[in-house]
């Protein structure tokens, strides 16, 4: 029986790696404070804050599997120097985000890397966390690099909007979707490409990624699975911005998009995933399953990334 520590495992992406876990028939073991929420039926919960002294006494022993999800230097180095030694393969998801460019389409794990300083930046913080984890692993460390993660219970709210917004019906606003495009992961696909590249020992660099998708296309996808049959209203960058509209995410977004500037954001090769035995489930599955748990979740609560429906009347009607 596989021994597999998941330093986390009580929140969304680590929960579902846990239930991965235990499927298969593996000892889990999940450390973390549990404040996300309880851990899959069947692992042990050591419920402990990482930065606090001692907080690695309980997880001793050897380990087939470590999977780190944090990313602050502050949580990730203490965890090496602890538990490192007795590690036969270690996982440290990281991000895409860790790239310098995202204006180049197609480019793989070989671009270069932000220039980090900063352990309070988010990108810079996950270079930093690969590199201490390089060092203490060398040829035992997979650097899982997803991009964006989405599927039923996805805390940022950003990919479920879209179908949430066309259940409501009306009038919709959107930005202009020629030359734009999405690259998503499906929460599921990516956890179990995590246990298995854990059980198959595969290591490196990958960026975790699926298809590329016209943003057009996501967009029709979302409306039809949502029975959309109103206006859907297109306007410009330029137009957005002077209607303090934001890219990507949070509250006075329209999320997922990005900048021209940005093109090769979602663009990124899935190649080495593919690879390495990545799969990748049809947009539309993946869709459906998402606003399933948007109309469970409610559909028009307050969300942490998309337009205020309130926002979105008045703008729409300025451009009217």
């Amino acid at each position: 029986m596989r021994r597999v520590l998941i330093l986390g495992g009580s929140g969304w992406l680590g929960r579902r790696i846990a239930e991965r876990a235990l499927a298969s028939g593996d000892e889990v073991t999940c450390l973390a404070r549990g404040e996300s929420g309880p851990v899959p039926e069947g692992a042990r919960h050591l419920r402990v804050d990482r930065r606090e002294a001692g907080a690695y006494e309980a997880a001793s022993g050897d380990w087939d599997e470590v999977v780190e999800l944090a990313h602050a230097p502050g949580l990730v180095r203490p965890a090496l120097a602890h538990l490192a030694a007795a590690a036969a393969h270690w996982t440290l998801v990281s991000s895409v985000s860790v790239y310098a460019e995202a204006d180049q389409p197609g480019a793989d794990e070989t671009a270069a890397l932000v220039d980090a300083s900063d352990p309070d930046r988010y990108a810079d913080a996950k270079v930093l966390a690969e590199r201490a984890s390089a060092e203490a692993l060398a040829d035992r460390l997979l650097i899982a690099r997803p991009g964006l993660i989405v599927g039923p219970g996805d805390p940022s709210d950003r990919f479920g909007y879209w179908p949430a917004r066309f259940v409501r019906g009306g009038a919709v606003l959107a930005p202009e979707t020629a030359g734009r495009f999405a690259q998503v992961i499906d929460v599921d696909d990516l956890a179990a490409w995590l246990h298995r590249a854990g059980v198959t020992g595969v290591t490196g660099p990958i960026d975790a990624v699926g298809d590329v998708i016209p943003f057009g296309e996501l967009l029709g996808t979302a409306a039809s699975v949502a029975g959309f049959t109103g206006d859907l209203l297109h306007a410009d960058d330029e137009t957005l911005l002077a209607h303090s509209v934001d890219y990507w995410a949070g509250p006075e977004s329209l999320p997922l998009w990005l900048p021209a500037s940005a093109i090769g954001f979602c663009q990124r090769s899935g190649s080495a995933y593919r690879s390495s035995g990545g799969t990748a489930k049809p947009l539309g599955e993946t869709m459906r399953r998402v606003l399933d748990d948007e109309l469970a979740r409610g559909a028009e609560r307050t969300r942490k990334s998309g337009l205020d429906p309130r926002r979105e009347r008045q703008i729409i009607e300025s451009l009217r």
